[in-house]
């Protein structure tokens, strides 16, 4: 057999049917659903007379049009709480396990999937959501698919899709001290531009994406849309194992002996060749901040906006007009109305760690108002045992509910229109965090930083 990718392993090993020309029909293992598609799914499928084909490989949660209000219940915010409403009653009807608000397992679908070991290596996992390919970073064949796709899996449990080309991106070296995964992220989309992932998987490789953790991986994955690809993908290792190790639904004892070495089959062939290589030096990123109204608008913290020749590009122009900026003025010292800490990119433990450990002993500049939004139940908790929850809130910020919350601001929780943002989200569009909203992309550590300082900051120079 001639050498193979990861991401042809994974193909493989899914495909019940060929087409042709690159199409297939997948098995698809796990299909998630969330709240804004999940009952009108439901419906179609019962106005098709269809049934569920495999219940047991659904899974669903309420996540974006939730409330992160604390205290907050299903009807918190009413029009959330009808598509809460309609998903529950579709999963019940269905035999779909539903995880509700306020239990363990809820959460944003792409935080608690791999959480909860729903998501898994060689699995293949699809969910009305583009930002599926998040589950890449444990080594599963994730991607996001379209309401009629979510109808079709339902009642076959299966997908058609066409194979796209190959990309890997690899990272050698090591990320600095105080720069993370959402850095290189940043760093490699402003490099390649938002649409040089179009038509590929995206394999993350390197040495520097190994010594990512688990968590890390997710995030590196979750922004792999933004270069414009549906996949982005990681290969598992024995950091990926260990992780995996115990989590709810992921095998236990001699099954999950079994199904590690599986996952250990799991890489691309040294000799393997792909369609487009990228090689980067992880030496060379900083911790980075957006200024336009595109993910790949991106410049280190001690950088300028923007570059001169991007300034000159139309599209450029109205992102500074939009975002209220100035070509060639520094990006540290912008003052802040809001921080938003959270969303599928960056809500797991690990990043409200490295938040706090930069809120920890400060406050909140005035003005600012500052939001912490676990993206689990089981992560709120965590944090409120190691005592995180009171690091946040004896600085000022804000302690919320689990939930999408203000990254796409589907629950009606918006920045003000003219305000200026720091978010650790994913995307800073236009209107993406509510009308006029002016949204600078960047880690934890730097939202937090800016939360402290009033303005954009350097977390690693915080006085």
């Amino acid at each position: 057999m001639s050498a193979q990718t990861l991401f042809d392993k994974l193909w493989t090993a899914h495909v019940v049917r060929e087409f042709g020309d690159d199409w297939a029909l997948l098995h698809v293992d796990r299909h998630l659903m969330h709240d804004l598609g999940g009952g009108p799914v439901f419906v179609e499928l019962a106005k098709r007379g269809l049934k569920v084909h495999n219940p047991e490989l659904t899974f669903a949660t309420p996540d974006h049009a939730v409330a992160s209000t604390p205290g907050r219940v299903s009807t918190t915010f009413p029009l959330g709480g009808k598509l809460h409403e309609a998903l529950r009653s579709g999963a019940q009807t269905a035999g779909v396990q539903f995880f509700d608000i306020g239990e363990p397992g809820h959460g944003i679908v792409h935080v608690m999937a791999p959480e909860q070991g729903i998501a898994l290596p060689g699995l293949s996992v699809v969910c009305t959501d583009s930002h599926t390919c998040t589950n890449g970073g444990i080594g599963a064949l994730a991607f996001g698919i379209g309401t009629s796709e979510s109808v079709h899996v339902l009642a076959t449990q299966t997908v058609r899709l066409k194979k796209p080309a190959q990309m890997r991106i690899r990272c050698e070296g090591r990320l600095a001290p105080g720069v993370t995964a959402k850095d290189l992220a940043l760093h490699l989309i402003s490099r390649l531009g938002a649409a040089a992932g179009t038509g590929y998987a995206i394999e993350f490789a390197g040495t520097a994406v190994e010594a990512l953790d688990v968590e890390e991986r997710l995030t590196l994955c979750n922004l792999a849309v933004e270069l414009g690809a549906r996949f982005g993908i990681v290969a598992p290792d024995e950091r990926t194992l260990a992780w995996v190790r115990g989590r709810p639904k992921a095998p236990q004892g001699e099954t999950f002996e079994a199904a590690a070495s599986y996952w250990r089959t799991l890489h691309t062939d040294a000799d393997a060749v792909f369609a487009r290589e990228e090689v980067f030096d992880a030496r060379d990123v900083a911790p980075m901040v957006t200024w336009g109204t595109s993910p790949q608008d991106a410049v280190p913290v001690t950088g300028r906006v923007p570059a001169a020749a991007a300034a000159a590009a139309p599209d450029a122009q109205a992102g500074l007009e939009y975002m209220g900026l100035h070509a060639g003025t520094p990006i540290a010292g912008t003052p802040v109305d809001w921080v938003f800490i959270g969303s599928c990119a960056n809500s797991r433990l690990s990043d409200l760690r490295a938040a706090a450990l930069v809120a920890r002993g400060r406050h909140v500049a005035p003005g600012v108002t500052a939001w912490v939004v676990p993206g689990s139940e089981s992560v709120k908790r965590a944090a409120e045992a190691e005592g995180l929850r009171q690091v946040f809130t004896d600085a000022g910020f804000q302690w919320r509910e689990p939930g999408c919350s203000m990254c796409v601001a589907a629950n009606g929780e918006q920045v003000p229109p003219g305000k200026r943002c720091v978010s650790t989200s994913n995307r800073n569009f236009v209107g993406r965090q509510g009308p006029g909203a002016r949204t600078h992309l960047a880690s934890p550590a730097t939202a937090a930083a800016a939360a402290i300082a009033g303005r954009i900051a350097d977390p690693r120079t915080l006085p």
